[in-house]
């Protein structure tokens, strides 16, 4: 601890003591944090070491098993360690910590299960039973933690319920248990079994260490630019104090800033050279500049073509979309007539789908460029790649370039309708550019953002397979943009309906309406992105053993409460289910509002520096804050058009309906920039700037 004495030769004012006693408090509160961080990435670093020696000792071990196999074809050698039986038991602490963390996307590819091959008398099962976990007195048991004895050392391998294959054995081996009624899984004669490890697996293991390391050398990277940017803070800020009292203590006060701990330690530099060297000759050949694209990876130049290119396809998107609007009111098309309803019933539901959809992502665009602009760490929440995320230009030139395509199109069919063709000869039109957007999705070519298309459609894929997924960030958050999308995803319906059985041939766009499959599954997708969200909070809940999870689900349980009444009441529309649509929809919109300004938001707090907001606060501007929670209180209001059936003249109803979802999408976009905003601060508060990836392999004594 650090304590300036200041003599009388510069103490010519209490100013000039209360100044060293800030700067003497500022010193030691950056040697502390110096100290905790240096510390806790030590740790890591030799855990990390840990796990290499073990791996390396592994592969070791698996290639000398297939060079003594050589001759022999079997495809699949493998290694086995004996392990005793004992389950290994962790506290609630470290199973949420464990669950707080994830894998990069390239480790979650490459997902395996280790296999326990168990051997009883004459009996042998082959099962892979990855972690299961049960509710013992408040902890959690892990059956995957077993205990590895290899050479001597003993590990227990630990691998979490990420993927479906993994929750689907666990919860398989748990009910087979009870039914069983056994505490523990019978050993062989001798009391222990065989773990086989083959080179898939090894691999795995592989891939998860190298995410460690990769994560332990990007914080050693920040520890080092954190003392760098101190030493120049406490340069600058003794220069400014020796202008103005014209005194020379800049080079007294900077010596004990050179020699104090977090400029004097070289322990992370150490560090950070043996990372780079271990990833080197293990993971990259001996290749220093292979090692370190996944270690120091460059951010791509953005290039001027690219705002070039948004500047046209916005011009063009506004002369086609003004060509299509001035022909639309001509015709009259949107207005309530017979003879344009079959227009309205099978061509605008597709321009009003990709319309909700590009506007969202354009909003996603915009809050790209806001949490930019506020310093908001969006890449480390969303744990994006940063070789390979979407720009903030890039979405615009996505949003631009289709939204160009679209108009295009529906100009270009509502020529040829308005030039004399009937609508048997130009309706394929519509249904041929939804399924071009749909290729150009699932193009394994790398074009037009593959790796994004990709991760994309991973994201989705881990939403609809709730909730055998573990649920990251990402996740969830595009589940509640999916919950503002139901309009679109009805619209999709609809289309794909019309289209695939052929109805588009006779223009019968009434039969999917009549079809009773349809009608269910169009409930069905009313309820779909909350019954995800819901799946996800309880997912979240059984991970983490929050209930501030259930609560979160109580909330899409109200939603879907809601939506069912409003779906009754569009089937029979009596005044009971009216009453019961204003009663559901109102709780459920109390419920929403508390949770988007409390909880999601982490406003409205009574002792908080800021009167009805939060202590810190990325917007200098307090008054935007306020006007949000208007808005958004306002926009969740958007249901009382179920009941006021209000219209604007002569404007088809569905036009309304547009217009009250493209409104929804709005708060979306608004709701996203503060969701993120407290989860940032929430990070930054707990100095969070890299994750911590969970290893396969955690050594343990003999005791335990």
């Amino acid at each position: 601890m650090y304590e300036t004495e200041v003599i009388e030769q510069f103490s010519d004012s209490d100013a000039t003591k209360e100044f060293f006693a800030c700067l003497d408090q500022q010193l030691n509160k950056v040697n502390k944090f110096y100290r905790t961080k240096e510390k806790e990435f030590m740790d890591r670093g030799e855990s990390l070491k840990k796990q290499m020696d073990i791996l390396l000792h592994l592969k070791s071990e698996f290639n000398k098993k297939s060079a003594s196999s050589h001759d022999s074809k079997e495809e699949d050698q493998s290694i086995s360690c004996t392990f005793s039986c004992e389950d290994s038991v962790r506290s609630r602490g470290d199973q949420e910590e464990m669950q707080d963390t994830s894998v990069d996307d390239d480790l979650e590819r490459n997902d395996t299960v280790f296999t326990d091959s168990l051997q009883s008398g004459d009996e042998a099962e082959d099962a892979g039973k990855p972690v299961v976990v049960r509710r013992d007195e408040g902890k959690m048991r892990t059956v995957s933690g077993r205990m590895v004895s290899c050479q001597g050392k003993n590990v227990r391998i630990n691998i979490p319920l990420t993927t479906p294959s993994r929750t689907l054995s666990a919860i398989s081996y748990l009910v087979r248990e009870d039914l069983l009624n056994h505490s523990s899984r019978k050993c062989g004669p001798e009391g222990a079994s065989k773990l086989h490890l083959n080179k898939t697996k090894l691999h795995h293991a592989e891939k998860m260490i190298k995410g460690g390391l990769v994560e332990l050398y990007k914080g050693l990277g920040y520890l080092k630019v954190y003392r760098n940017l101190n030493m120049l803070a406490f340069i600058k800020i003794l220069k400014k104090f020796d202008k103005v009292t014209e005194k020379q203590i800049l080079p007294i006060y900077l010596k004990v800033v050179e020699t104090s701990y977090f400029n004097s330690s070289d322990k992370v530099i150490k560090l950070a050279d043996e990372v780079e060297d271990l990833f080197v000759r293990n993971f990259a050949q001996d290749d220093r500049r292979k090692a370190m694209k996944y270690l120091r990876p460059s951010q791509p130049k953005e290039s001027h073509a690219v705002t070039f290119f948004i500047g046209l396809f916005a011009g063009c998107f506004l002369a086609l979309f003004a060509g299509y609007v001035i022909m639309a009111h001509i015709t009259g098309l949107y207005r309530r007539q017979h003879q344009t309803s079959v227009y309205m019933e099978t061509v605008y539901p597709v321009l009003s789908m990709f319309s909700l959809m590009f506007l969202h992502f354009f909003l996603y665009g915009c809050n790209i460029f806001a949490w930019r602009k506020t310093r908001i760490n969006y890449s480390f929440i969303f744990e994006l790649s940063p070789t390979k995320e979407l720009k903030y230009r890039d979405v615009f030139l996505i949003c631009t370039m289709a939204m160009t395509c679209v108009v295009g199109v529906m100009f270009l069919h509502l020529t040829l309708l308005t030039k004399g063709y009937s609508y048997s000869q130009v309706q394929a039109i519509p249904g041929l550019l939804l399924l071009v957007f749909l290729l150009v999705l699932v193009c394994p070519f790398n074009v037009v953002y593959r790796s994004s298309r990709y991760r994309f459609l991973r994201v989705i894929r881990n939403i609809v397979l709730s909730p055998l997924y573990k649920v990251v960030m990402l996740d969830f958050f595009m589940a509640d943009q999916l919950c503002s999308q139901v309009p679109m995803l009805r619209n999709l319906e609809y289309v794909a309906c019309y289209y695939i059985t052929g109805s588009y041939k006779t223009q019968d766009y009434g039969y999917c309406m009549r079809a009773k499959h349809y009608r269910d599954l169009a409930y069905a997708v009313s309820f779909l992105p909350y019954y995800w969200r819901a799946m996800q909070c309880a997912r979240r809940w059984f991970d983490e053993g929050q209930t501030s999870h259930l609560v979160n689900l109580g909330k899409y349980v109200s939603a879907m409460l809601a939506a069912g009444a409003k779906v009754a009441y569009e089937k029979d529309g009596s005044v009971g289910w009216l009453c019961l649509v204003v009663i559901m929809s109102s709780a459920a919109t109390m419920y929403q509002l508390y949770w988007d300004f409390v909880k999601d938001w982490g406003l409205l707090q009574l002792n908080s520096k800021n009167p009805w907001l939060r202590n810190e606060l990325m917007l200098r501007r307090k008054f935007v804050y306020y006007l949000s929670m208007g808005l958004n209180f306002i926009l969740r209001l958007a249901w009382l058009q179920t009941v006021l059936h209000s219209s604007f003249g002569n404007v088809d109803y569905r036009v309304t309906s547009f217009f009250l979802a493209a409104l929804e999408v709005i708060r979306r976009g608004l709701w996203n920039f503060f969701r993120l905003e407290n989860e940032h601060l929430n990070n930054a508060g707990k100095f969070r700037a890299v994750k911590t990836v969970p290893l396969p392999f955690h050594e343990v004594d003999e005791e335990d």
